[in-house]
């Protein structure tokens, strides 16, 4: 609801505006319904812009309110995670070094190894090679070549 006080902040600040100037006028002379009537009105204005201003500022002296408590909301998720992580790698490096007691306490027996040996296929022969006849370019050619043809134009 900050319309509702932001438009009582600009009608108190317009009557009091009203009411100073007012007292000024009556100082200086007898005013008419016509300046009073443009009094009011150039003290609305002034009031409404006023009581942006004002509400502005106030929002700017809130913001950095809101900016830190965001910022150890952040700091905590964060420190939260981190917590997380080193209990996570503790439990990882306990059960490492658990198997690796388990590993040096068991009895460490050879792996048998097949006596017989698997023979293996002999190499086969390569295929021999065919001898190509060479190639031979053709030189003599009855059409005359494009760039042939462009010289003797020329």
């Amino acid at each position: 609801m900050a319309n509702k006080t932001l438009k009582t902040k600009q009608k108190s600040l317009a009557s009091e505006i009203v009411s100073s100037i007012e007292t000024k006028l009556s100082e200086a002379g007898a005013a008419t319904k016509k300046m009073k009537k443009s009094i009011e009105k150039s003290a609305d204005k002034l009031a409404k812009k006023l009581a942006k201003l004002m509400h502005k500022t106030e929002k700017k002296a809130a913001k950095p309110v809101k900016a830190t408590e965001k910022k150890l909301k952040k700091e905590a998720t964060k420190a939260k995670k981190n917590a997380d992580k080193a209990a996570k790698n503790a439990k990882r490096t306990a059960s490492k070094a658990a198997t690796a007691v388990t590993e040096a306490v068991a009895p460490a027996t050879p792996k048998a190894t097949p006596t017989q040996r698997k023979p293996t296929p002999a190499p086969k022969p390569a295929a021999p090679k065919t001898a190509r006849a060479p190639r031979t370019k053709e030189t003599t050619s009855t059409a005359p070549t494009p760039a042939e043809a462009a010289a003797e134009n020329a």
